[in-house]
């Protein structure tokens, strides 16, 4: 179910933002793969070593780290690709925002 949200998540992510690009539906199912597994074993080990400089800036560092994850996921699917770093940042976070209220929307 995770995946799929995901997945809901990421299309209308690549619809919105003209930087982030989906080339096909098997692309959107490998990516949102991806992104859950990147979220599972690599953002905690950034999370973990980026610690300082994130409550240095306040936790604003996170967003970065996030960004980083997934601009990584972009990276190992060909066919889902993002145009700069910048749009990694506020991809993940439309990303995020999106799998909330979809999440939120199938509990209920």
């Amino acid at each position: 179910m995770h995946w799929l949200v995901t997945a809901i998540a990421l299309a209308f992510t690549a619809w919105l933002l003209p930087g982030i690009h989906v080339t096909s539906l098997p692309v959107l199912a490998l990516a949102a793969l991806s992104i859950g597994l990147v979220n599972a074993v690599v953002r905690p080990v950034l999370v973990f070593i980026t610690l300082p400089i994130t409550l240095l800036t306040l936790g604003l560092f996170y967003f970065v780290v996030n960004g980083a994850a997934f601009g990584l996921a972009a990276a190992l699917v060909p066919g889902f690709t993002i145009d700069g770093f910048g749009w990694s940042m506020f991809g993940a976070v439309v990303v995020g925002f999106v799998s909330w209220i979809v999440g939120a929307l199938l509990r209920s």
